[in-house]
């Protein structure tokens, strides 16, 4: 942002009420302008975001307000937040300003983007029909991802949500040459230091750029974070012409975030506390996530569930923008199947005949089948034993258990730590070996010979 401190104050703090700061001008700034001040040789930065009348506005404070007081001058910056880009963010940690945090001088820039973007005409935009592989045997075959569409990723703690994260971050840079770009919201500052550490140990952080707004910060810094993660995809999609993959985590935060400076601001809360302006705030984050004709922007979000409430208003609302549902559930860990992706209640919009073809949907219809009958009769095998099964229940019981064990994967990021080298797998290997052991063709092919490995090959 450019220094404004230089020129004369646009108005002067009146109150400080926490985060939010009510500025009497003489001219009033647009919703939505930044504005700052300098305190300690430090720049201190705000966003409108409410007019009381025509005197006073409502700002949200983008640092902490500490040593703030009244009658400090605050001066414009002309333009809404905007951050620098450039080629060379990738491989870098920065914050929502685009300042580093990773030790390193900042990169340098002459362009700057505003976080809150240019609105696409609708005829320069694609629709979200195409299936991206990522090389991953149970995503790829049961809840494929869209490209330039959004993928919701639920899962607890533990059960391998920044695993899975770090290995899509490879396969977009390994399979389709593409770069990602990773929104930290509201993330503990231990978690963005193991995600980073992790990503340069994996290999991969060249190609990743990494930005976070910590817990500790300002509701506004979270509440924007995911904006300024988004600008840097943009500028990546067009100007690089790349596929990128745009992860968020977690989405619900920016909710929270939303809901903390709604309540400072005095709007009356809606639905379950929420605040009334719930749709409109995860649409304008949602609906900038496309795809063009210079590329395709991917998302990937962590979504927390509160008390595992499907129905949750903020939950439904970020439901309703999503085109693939991945739900890990730890009794898949517990089993030692990873990615740790429950089979029958993971999906996607797109896997459907017209789009992925008869075969793809009629393998996977399939597999959950069996799937499915396997944890219909898990009681009973537990109960009486496998042989008081008929001949069809057994043959699907078993096949369903080879199935289940050839939808875990070595995975390239964790090599290091578990030995087993990781393995891509093509969608058509995916299809062609489930579809034997749909038919049959594996039924002599012992359960350990189908675990943790990629394509069946020569097994029989």
């Amino acid at each position: 942002m450019p220094d404004a401190t230089t020129q004369a104050a646009i108005g002067y703090i009146h109150e400080v009420q926490g985060p939010v700061v009510v500025i009497r001008c003489e001219r009033l700034p647009p919703l939505r302008q930044a504005l700052c001040l300098r305190l300690d040789g430090e720049e201190v930065m705000f966003e409108v975001h409410q007019h009381l009348d025509e005197r006073h506005i409502r700002a949200i404070t983008l640092h902490h307000t500490s040593g703030l007081c009244r009658g400090m001058p605050v001066h414009d910056t002309g333009a809404p937040l905007h951050v620098p880009v450039a080629k060379a963010c990738l491989g870098r940690v920065v914050n929502v300003f685009g300042e580093a945090l990773d030790g390193l001088p900042a990169f340098e820039s002459d362009i700057q983007r505003n976080i809150h973007g240019v609105r696409r005409p609708l005829h320069e935009v694609h629709g979200a029909h195409d299936i991206l592989p990522v090389g991953i045997k149970v995503i790829d075959l049961l809840c494929p991802f869209v490209r330039g569409g959004k993928t919701g990723l639920f899962g607890g703690a533990g059960v391998g949500k920044t695993v899975l994260i770090m290995e899509f971050i490879h396969a977009v840079s390994s399979i389709h040459k593409g770069v990602s770009v990773f929104a930290g919201v509201g993330e503990r500052i231990r978690e963005g230091h193991e995600l980073w550490q992790e990503l340069k140990e994996a290999g991969v952080m060249d190609q990743a750029l990494l930005v976070f707004g910590e817990m500790d910060e300002s509701p506004g810094v979270r509440f924007r974070i995911g904006h300024s993660a988004l600008t840097y995809a943009e500028y990546l999609r067009d100007c690089m012409q790349k596929e990128v993959l745009l992860l968020m985590d977690n989405v619900f935060r920016f909710v929270q975030a939303g809901s903390e400076i709604s309540s400072l601001l005095g709007r009356m809360p809606a639905t379950v506390g929420y605040q009334p302006t719930l749709g409109t705030e995860v649409a304008e984050l949602e609906d900038r996530i496309n795809s063009t004709d210079q590329g395709a922007i991917t998302s990937v979000q962590a979504v927390y569930v509160p008390a595992d409430d499907m129905t949750d208003p903020a939950v439904t609302t970020i439901l309703g923008h999503l085109d693939t549902t991945v739900i890990l559930s730890r009794d898949q860990a517990a089993q030692g199947i990873y990615p740790a992706v429950d089979p029958l209640r993971s999906g996607s919009k797109l896997l459907d005949r017209h789009v992925v073809g008869d075969r793809h949907y009629g393998i996977a219809e399939g597999v959950r089948e069996h799937l499915a009958r396997y944890k219909e009769l898990e009681d009973i095998i537990t109960m009486l034993g496998l042989e008081e099964l008929s001949e069809q229940d057994r043959r699907i019981v078993l096949r369903a258990r080879k199935l289940q064990r050839y939808l875990s994967q070595p995975f390239f990021v964790t090599a290091a730590h578990t030995g087993i080298e990781g393995v891509s797998v093509p969608l058509e290997v995916t299809l062609t070996d489930c579809e034997a052991f749909l038919s049959g063709k594996f039924d002599e092919v012992s359960e350990d010979r189908c675990y943790m490995r990629g394509g069946m090959g020569a097994a029989s």
